[in-house]
Formats: C-alpha cells, sequence, structure tokens
C-alpha cells in the first residue's frame, strides 16, 4: 500500500504480516546476521555482508545479488534499536545512476504465540518513491522477502529456537 501522509508529506510504501514465531525468535531474525542470510531480499537474491554492526549508528553494508545478475551495493545505519519491539535505520541503494534514500520502521507486536510484523519504507519525495516502485520493485520485492521470512522460520524453527540470543 502506497499512501501520503497529510502532516508530514511524506511518501510510504506498507507491508504487514502476521508470523508463526514468538517475538523473540522474530527479533533475532533481525538482528543476527547468520539469521538476516537466510532471508533478507526478494526471491532469488543473496546478500553479501561488508560490515555489520547491529547497534544505534552501526552501519550494515552489503550487497544484494539478484538473481540477473545485478549487484545492488546497500547502506543501512541503524538509527533505534529497541529489542525486541522496534527498529529504524535509513538506507541507501546505491545503484548507478539511480541512488535512493529512505527511512525503514520496523515494529514486531506479540499476538499470543505469533508476531505481527510491520514494515513502512517512509521516501523523502514523490519522486523517490517512484523511482522504489519503478526502478527498484519495492512493492513485489517487500513482499517476496516477508514470504522469505516466514519461509525460514517455518523451516529452521526447531534449529531457532534451540539457540539462544546473547
Amino acid at each position: 500500500m502506497v499512501r501520503r501522509h497529510k502532516r508530514s508529506d511524506a511518501f510510504e510504501v506498507k507491508f504487514s504480516r502476521l508470523l508463526d514465531a514468538p517475538r523473540d525468535l522474530v527479533w533475532r531474525m533481525w538482528s543476527e546476521l547468520r539469521h538476516v542470510h537466510e532471508w533478507y531480499g526478494p526471491d532469488g537474491f543473496t546478500t553479501t555482508t561488508l560490515e555489520f554492526d547491529f547497534a544505534p549508528g552501526g552501519v550494515w553494508q552489503h550487497v544484494m545479488h539478484g538473481p540477473d545478475g545485478t549487484d545492488y551495493p546497500t547502506r543501512i545505519v541503524f538509527r533505534e534499536i529497541d529489542r525486541p519491539s522496534r527498529l529504524v535505520y535509513d538506507n541507501r541503494w546505491e545503484l548507478p545512476g539511480v541512488p535512493l534514500d529512505f527511512r525503514v520502521v520496523v515494529t514486531l507486536e506479540a499476538r499470543g504465540s505469533k508476531t505481527e510484523l510491520s514494515l513502512h519504507m517512509i521516501f523523502p519525495s514523490e519522486d523517490a518513491l517512484r523511482i522504489a516502485v519503478e526502478r527498484y520493485g519495492v512493492r513485489d520485492g517487500g513482499t517476496q522477502t516477508l514470504d522469505r521470512m516466514a519461509r525460514t522460520l517455518d523451516q529452521n524453527r526447531p534449529t531457532l529456537t534451540a539457540r539462544r540470543s546473547v
């Protein structure tokens, strides 16, 4: 869903998903790099991490490799980390000729033994939103990414629940 906010004139793409996993486990999927690599990105994408510091002000520098051979250099700066409920980061896609900056807000709400995940991508302008949708395919990509997370949780639940976060 694309929505313009009246107060801030921000442009957003929103995703939400009810995941069949407890909130602490979903949080680990975001905060532990070994898990992030299992689900992050649309179908067919892989990720190579150059730097990962999951802390306020920390950077995740990585390259997403598309199934068509296109590389998507990405730099994320973590702004807010409120374990296990909220994550805010600034994202920069550095595809040559089409750089794009935006903010992402992820919230995790416990729903019994499940977790409601909401992800809001906030763009600074209508042009930035258009580039995100038309050039980067964020609508389908975001849906596929959350599908991958859900599948990863389902397939690896015994392994994930046996390990505890540090």
